[in-house]
């Protein structure tokens, strides 16, 4: 009945990546290391919205 009250998981998880990427665009000059290990859990919020698209 209200189904647009409920949250889209992808637009979630898309927006938590783009963060990252952010931040580690940020980091990436001055803390390389920190920036690689954002850019690492940005590719698994990748890996895990893909995931979602292709169980729809």
């Amino acid at each position: 009945m209200f189904s647009f009250f409920k949250s889209n998981p992808i637009k979630k998880l898309e927006k938590k990546k783009q963060d990252l990427l952010s931040k580690a665009h940020k980091l990436s000059h001055t803390d390389r290391k920190a920036a690689d290990e954002l850019m690492m859990k940005a590719d698994e919020i990748e890996k895990q919205i893909v995931d979602l698209l292709d169980k729809k």
